[in-house]
């Protein structure tokens, strides 16, 4: 092979690897976003992707269940449903059924620090969705006569999903127990006592005082550009006053914490005993640089997938339970919880599960993790980013619960670079400062002894 040869195709290797490169680079950083903010202060952000003639309209404010008055749990969720009861303009229905004909969908969501509203339609119907979604805005229209039956409506809804269940019954006792002091020790569909007495002036002060342009971000994602979305954004949204009164979110703050605390039940109606602790640790908007990216990697490592330490001690190695895991819900505005849990198999105890959990966390913090773990765990982590970028609903999530609890768009799409820089060591610290069961609810989920009385 001649000299000049083997240059060629020395170069022409390095350029498709360049290429490569370069490619997955564009692919985890994601496409190629727009983000502005009307004068009237609503941001709009645009997410382009032109693989099918498909839209995910998005309307995100900037208010939970933890910006609630006292005493007044759930209101934020009570208001996402009475948000579908019509305008003055548009009528209740007339929204959903214009949906229908299209052949497009609908949902909304409430949370701790946002409430959302979604369609999915063909892109030509872009302006017809913007058109009913500004409308609301403003001009929602309540009465006694259907709010207080979907008050009823609420409260069934709480009834099926949570006092039904007793998972989510010591779920909530458990969140509670957390922040003694933070809303975020409320549950967010709200307490009973407190749903029942919700009204129709509530809502409405509620809603006039969070539901304004300047509170909310417009997220659209599809086949559509930057300017597209723009000047459809300013024709639909542009004139809506925004309100100069909406004040910066300040909420009471959590005490920092000294005792490990205990939940437990004892149900009939558990079919599956067992553990989990919910640990206290900082958000990616509150935590210092790098800080929750190390705690998303530990999270990885302890208790995600077959491979994670939880899983191979106990349901494989120590075969005393039938699953193990961890989590870290990172992405709120205040702090963030880390968790992990197991169940298990019949004749171990819940108290030698959560010994058998100690010791795996103990492991990590008194010998750190194996370069090889980290380097799994963070591209597991990145390709999962990847492959999120698949649905457009996806991605219009990503971005609008990220930007309504304070992150910036780079924190946003940078998330794959700064989850590669992760250190084992950092890793190891994070397990140190935050998997303190002094910052921790421990949980246990109990069926009843069996009764060693006959039946008569």
């Amino acid at each position: 092979m001649s000299i000049l040869l083997a240059t060629a195709i020395v170069t022409a290797t390095a350029a498709a690897t360049g290429a490569l490169a370069q490619r997955a680079k564009e692919e985890t950083q994601g496409p190629n976003i727009s983000h502005y903010t009307l004068k009237n202060g609503l941001e709009v952000v645009t997410i382009p992707d032109h693989r099918t003639p498909v839209i995910t309209h998005m309307i995100w404010y900037r208010v939970g269940s933890a910006d609630e008055d006292a005493g007044r749990s759930g209101l934020a969720h009570f208001l996402e449903h009475l948000m579908f009861k019509g305008t003055a303009k548009n009528p209740r229905g007339r929204f959903s059924e214009m949906l229908a004909v299209l052949g497009g969908q609908e949902n909304a969501f409430t949370s701790q620090d946002y409430t959302a509203y979604f369609q999915r339609v063909a892109k030509e119907h872009l302006s017809s969705v913007m058109e009913f979604e500004a409308d609301r805005m403003t001009g929602l229209v309540l009465t006694d006569e259907n709010v207080l039956p979907e008050r009823d409506v609420v409260l069934e809804e709480r009834r099926s999903r949570t006092d039904s269940d007793p998972g989510a019954l010591l779920a909530e006792a458990a969140q509670a127990a957390l922040f003694v002091n933070h809303p975020y020790g409320k549950p967010i569909i709200g307490w009973e006592h407190e749903i029942r007495a919700l009204n129709r002036e509530q809502a409405l002060e509620f809603y006039k005082r969070f539901y304004a342009p300047n509170n909310a971000i417009l997220v659209v994602a599809g086949d559509v550009t930057g300017p597209q979305v723009k000047e459809l954004a300013e024709k639909h949204y542009g004139g809506i006053a925004r309100r100069d009164d909406i004040k910066a979110r300040v909420r009471p703050i959590e005490p920092e914490p000294r005792a490990h605390r205990r939940v437990s039940l004892t149900d009939q109606r558990v079919q599956q005993p067992s553990f989990s602790r919910t640990y206290l640790a900082p958000s990616y908007r509150g935590g210092k640089p790098g800080e929750a990216e190390a705690i998303d990697v530990l999270a990885h490592i302890l208790g995600s997938g077959s491979t994670s330490r939880l899983h191979r001690a106990l349901v494989m190695d120590k075969s005393i339970a039938v699953s193990a895991g961890s989590y870290f819900s990172g992405t709120s505005y205040d702090l963030a919880r880390f968790g992990v849990y197991a169940s298990p198999k019949p004749g171990t105890s819940l108290e030698d599960l959560e010994a058998a959990v100690d010791a795996v966390i103990a492991e990590v913090i008194e010998k750190g993790i194996l370069e090889t773990e980290l380097t799994r765990a963070k591209t597991k982590i990145v390709a999962d980013f990847v492959y999120m970028q698949d649905s457009q609903a996806t991605l219009a999530r990503i971005y609008g619960a990220g930007l309504t609890v304070g992150m910036t768009l780079d924190q946003i799409k940078s998330w794959p670079d700064r989850i590669r820089a992760v250190k084992a060591e950092e890793v190891r610290q994070a397990a140190r400062n935050w998997l303190d069961t002094r910052r921790a609810v421990t949980s246990y989920l109990l069926r009843p002894p069996a009764s060693t009385e006959k039946r008569t």
